[in-house]
């Protein structure tokens, strides 16, 4: 039982660090699911405190992901266009891999900013240039969890095997 523990656990664990560039899935809460799977494991050392503490943390960050880039957009001067502007390019730059990704969320929120309002170009690179931030806060929010989450479960795993 524990082979089958350890293989679904080390598939939610990546599952969940690329959940962290993916907006479809949820980084954070997939990487914590890898911790509570191998934390059903016969030897593993891992706390009720940790899995409690880890999963409000994993939970946050995710809703935070839903605010930063909203925030970000709107501090910096951007419209709701703009914000779905951000949101639409990040789903077209998965297209076009890491980049993509990066890059996206920009081009879309000065695209859309630009159709709300095309005379204003400089409040139009503003709001984009801000949605940018959030992306980047949010994601890096998100990788750190994981990351995190991924350590725990990674030296459980190995003080098992060990």
């Amino acid at each position: 039982m524990d082979i089958f523990l350890f293989t679904l656990s080390t598939i939610l664990a990546i599952t969940g660090l690329i959940g962290c560039f993916l907006p479809v899935l949820p980084g954070p809460p997939l990487s914590w699911l890898a911790l509570l799977t191998v934390s059903y494991t016969e030897k593993s050392e891992i706390s009720s405190e940790t899995l409690i503490i880890w999963i409000i943390v994993a939970l946050i960050v995710t809703a935070l992901d839903y605010v930063i880039p909203v925030w970000g957009t709107k501090k910096f001067g951007g419209t709701k266009m703009g914000v779905k502007g951000s949101t639409a390019g990040l789903v077209i730059g998965l297209f076009f891999g890491p980049i993509g990704i990066i890059v996206g969320p920009f081009l879309g929120a000065l695209i859309a900013e630009l159709i709300h309002d095309s005379t204003d170009t400089k409040k139009a690179l503003k709001s984009a240039i801000g949605s940018f931030v959030g992306f980047l806060l949010s994601t890096g929010l998100k990788i750190g969890t994981a990351i995190i989450v991924t350590w725990y479960f990674i030296e459980d795993v190995i003080n098992q095997l060990g």
